[in-house]
């Protein structure tokens, strides 16, 4: 069996970046979730350095990302609210405020506002694939604009 050698800096940041593993009864989907990789924007920041908030951030964003990436074209990403009669809301946009809290802004099936502001002990979202609201507009992707940010190191500030 061969071993890396690594230095004591290579051993450090590969021990802080991000992981993800999944396991699916879908071959196919298991090697769409293990597709899902961390921007380099991400990886910037060391681990000890990001608030609960922002580390919660982004690891949405790219669960969000993957998401829409298995959607058709009839389809946009949306947010369950798991444990309420709340409903579903369109994801149009997800951001965090330090340390602790995370919002989601969208809206409702009947095209009211919405905005969710969570702490992130507190956090459980179910993504879920629903109709484009007009058949005849090209679907909406978030995910897509959210790593962007997160490429470039978006911190919002």
């Amino acid at each position: 069996m061969e071993h890396e050698i690594h230095t004591a800096a290579e051993a450090g940041e590969n021990h802080a970046m991000p992981r993800a593993h999944a396991v699916h009864a879908d071959p196919e989907a298991e090697a769409r979730s293990a597709a899902l990789e961390v921007p380099e924007g991400v990886a910037r920041k060391p681990l000890a350095a990001k608030s609960a908030a922002q580390w919660a951030y982004e690891r949405l964003v790219l669960y969000i990302r993957n998401f829409e990436q298995q959607l058709d074209n009839e389809h946009e990403v949306a947010m369950g609210f798991t444990g309420a009669d709340a409903g579903v809301i369109r994801i149009e946009g997800v951001g965090y405020f330090d340390p602790d809290i995370v919002t989601f802004y969208g809206s409702d099936p009947a095209g009211g506002k919405n905005q969710l502001i969570q702490h992130v002990s507190q956090l459980n979202v179910l993504l879920r694939a629903v109709p484009k609201p007009r058949a005849e507009d090209a679907p909406r992707r978030i995910g897509f604009r959210l790593t962007a940010d997160l490429e470039k190191g978006g911190e919002g500030g």
